[in-house]
């Protein structure tokens, strides 16, 4: 599929830095979190739609826990939230990189451009996704859920990933595959590409402001190779 707005300029001139959101961008992880809250809410004895669910990742944890709990979640938002950890965790062996995420990740690198990886995941769970990549020497900087309060869709983990390349918002480009990735890179006045790995249309990445939208992160490496 062809980007949605072919006319977009990403990188004449190029970034000086490129962020990263992780989960569903650059590792098939979305449905593996979707499974995981289902069982855990069940466990909880509050079952919640997968859908539902699939609409709420990449959101602040604890506001997914308000939006799935509703008035429930003071009493089961913890133990849910902390079952969801441990059955995620026992599923990781199923991780895999996405279509051209570690070869993006090491063209951009390699063309002097600083790559940051801007996610609001648990410093446990990055660690995993970092093994999972296997692109360290790629990576200018991380960040990780003990940088900031509140995760997308706020600001907080993109204003810190842009303090960490040492780059203003209008050097540097954020790619995601949510809603909510666009809507903190714009509340941070950065522009953002959309990729679909996560699940979430075309469309609505566009009406949530990104600039451009692609399938991956190899459609994503095609096109700035082609510049």
């Amino acid at each position: 599929m062809a980007p949605t707005d072919p006319g977009a300029q990403l990188w004449s001139p190029a970034p000086k830095a490129v962020l990263f959101d992780i989960d569903g961008t650059l590792v098939d992880s979305n449905y593996l979190h979707v499974d995981s809250w289902s069982r855990a809410f069940e466990k909880v004895g509050h079952p919640v739609d997968t859908w539902r669910i699939h609409r709420s990742i990449g959101l602040d944890s604890d506001e997914l826990l308000k939006t799935l709990l509703g008035d429930a979640v003071d009493e089961l938002g913890e133990r849910a939230k902390d079952l969801h950890s441990e059955l995620y965790q026992a599923s990781t062996d199923r991780l895999r990189p996405l279509p051209g995420a570690v070869e993006l990740l090491r063209a951009l690198s390699g063309a002097g451009i600083r790559v940051v990886l801007a996610t609001s995941a648990p410093k446990e769970e990055l660690e995993i996704l970092l093994d999972v990549l296997d692109v360290n020497d790629a990576l200018h900087a991380t960040t990780s859920s003990d940088d900031v309060d509140t995760a997308k869709p706020e600001p907080d983990i993109v204003n810190v990933a842009l303090e960490r390349a040492g780059v203003d918002a209008s050097e540097a480009l954020f790619v995601g595959d949510a809603v909510w990735d666009v809507k903190a890179a714009a509340r941070a006045s950065l522009g953002a590409i959309g990729v679909r790995t996560g699940g979430i249309s075309s469309g609505e990445l566009m009406d949530a402001g990104a600039l451009r939208v692609f399938d991956d992160a190899a459609a994503v490496l095609a096109d700035f190779e082609g510049e």
